[in-house]
């Protein structure tokens, strides 16, 4: 069974993966024709992200025992913030917000991998605590003190939506790692009020809350961006309109390669095929669960859930922005959205999983072949 769930793992992120290179030559072709006079530039530059994200995934899933993160955890954390740290001081703003690191070929950004450092720490820490992480002063507010400085960095930068993504993951593996759930859930209640009013705070924040509010109370959607992605979806209807025949994508709907891809998805391939794609991201979770589940040392348990909640938590959270459910984010579609960083962690923590799951079948067939 594990390697069976191994198998679907490998199969429906191979999957995601070519889906989102032909969604993203769909959805980018007209801006790449517009901006660099050639429909394959942005294409192009995915592709290579796309061939990366592979090598990564192998690499991890083949080399890397999962076992030895658990002794660079602490340190690739500290690494981490120091990158965040100069991204917030050095890096120039770019729509109000320094969020990236400009490689040439590529645009870094640190909170994608500053998300999947901190599961791998949080996982040997509560490991390494054991019992311990009931007691609250030595043992839970020193995992505080990781999920706040890391979540305030990138707070800072401005980025709320990967703030309070992290938080929430980083607050689920805490939940299911044996802490005291009235320290889980006493911290997120009382960090939930300042956090909204610091929210507030900030124009562009406040400007999605409202417009959010005002949607649910006086009908209409939340921003121009929304309701062009809300037709994309109902124009796709049942089955869509084809791969190549969005409309949206032809300058209408803005990121819509990017952060909006889901709507494109949708009017391409339909209710049915959006529908099929959140199952497949449902079947990694499920899969990744099983892993866990079969994972023999609390570490590995730890990381295999975080890994996948991660996976399932964000492609719901775009589905839901793309919906007009939740207010405007910039959330990526795991493995589908164009952009770097976001499909590179994802296939890594995959890679990750994998490797989880292939020691765990052959710890079950060493276990066997005693009996």
């Amino acid at each position: 069974m594990i390697k069976g769930s191994i198998r679907v793992i490998i199969l429906f992120t191979g999957i995601l993966i070519l889906l989102g290179g032909i969604i993203v030559f769909t959805a980018s072709s007209t801006i790449s024709a517009e901006k660099f006079d050639s429909l394959y530039s942005l294409f192009k530059l995915h592709l290579v992200k796309m061939i990366f994200s592979i090598i990564g995934m192998s690499f991890f899933a083949i080399l890397v025992p999962y076992q030895k993160l658990k002794k660079y955890s602490k340190y690739l954390l500290m690494g981490i913030v120091v990158v965040l740290v100069l991204t917030f001081l050095i890096m120039p703003s770019v729509k109000g917000a320094s969020r990236w690191i400009n490689l040439g070929f590529m645009k870094l950004q640190p909170s994608e991998i500053a998300k999947l450092f901190l599961i791998i720490h949080l996982a040997h820490f509560l490991e390494r605590k054991g019992e311990g992480i009931k007691d609250f002063k030595n043992g839970f507010a020193l995992a505080l003190f990781w999920i706040f400085l890391i979540s305030t960095l990138i707070f800072l930068q401005p980025n709320f939506s990967s703030a309070i993504i992290i938080g929430f993951i980083s607050f689920a593996i805490l939940f299911v790692g044996d802490a005291k759930k009235s320290h889980v859930f006493g911290t997120i209640a009382t960090v939930a009020t300042p956090l909204v009013t610091v929210m507030m705070f900030v124009q562009h924040t406040r400007e999605r809350i409202i417009g959010f509010v005002k949607s649910f109370l006086e009908g209409g959607d939340p921003n121009i961006q929304v309701y062009q992605a809300k037709v994309a979806l109902g124009s796709g209807g049942w089955l869509g309109r084809g791969i190549g025949h969005s409309r949206q994508s032809d300058l209408f709907l803005p990121e819509s390669y990017g952060d909006f891809i889901f709507s494109i998805l949708g009017e391409e391939a339909g209710l049915a095929g959006a529908i099929a794609v959140l199952t497949l991201y449902l079947a990694i979770f499920l899969c990744g669960l099983y892993i866990a589940k079969k994972t023999n040392d609390k570490f590995g348990q730890l990381l295999a859930f975080g890994i996948s909640f991660n996976i399932l938590i964000t492609a719901f959270i775009n589905a839901a922005v793309v919906a007009g459910i939740v207010p405007t984010t910039g959330i990526t579609l795991p493995f589908i959205s164009y952009g770097g960083t976001s499909i590179i962690m994802f296939a890594i923590s995959v890679g990750i999983l994998i490797n989880i799951g292939n020691q765990a079948a052959s710890t079950g067939e060493m276990k066997l072949a005693q009996y």
